[in-house]
């Protein structure tokens, strides 16, 4: 008998898991001004924190350099990362604030 797994997001090859430091680092960088964003990103930790990795971090960071409006503006799918958020890493993070439930909290524009 075949036993099927769920597919989960592990941690990347080589990617080391964050500390409990880098962890509250993280979360004082990820505070913004729109409620908006706050709700993706409250419901991103809630579901990811124990498995985010140095890549992830390096991901969400970059995203934390836009500005609130244009971090919102990727949140609801309006536009695709540019510039220095067009990473990989930047990208697979924004993936998993658009799954983390946010949108079901936040308004759809």
């Amino acid at each position: 008998m075949e036993i099927l797994s769920t597919p989960s997001i592990a941690p990347a090859a080589g990617s080391p898991l964050l500390d409990e430091r880098e962890l509250s680092k993280l979360h004082w960088r990820c505070r913004r001004g729109l409620l908006e964003n706050d709700l993706f990103i409250e419901q991103f930790f809630a579901r990811y924190e124990p498995t985010l990795t140095q890549r992830n971090a390096q991901g969400l960071r970059a995203l934390m350099d836009l500005a609130d409006n244009d971090l919102l503006d990727l949140l609801l799918r309006r536009r695709e990362p540019q510039g220095e958020q067009d990473t990989e890493e930047a990208r697979e993070v924004l993936g998993m604030l658009r799954q983390s439930g946010g949108a079901t909290t936040a308004f759809h524009a």
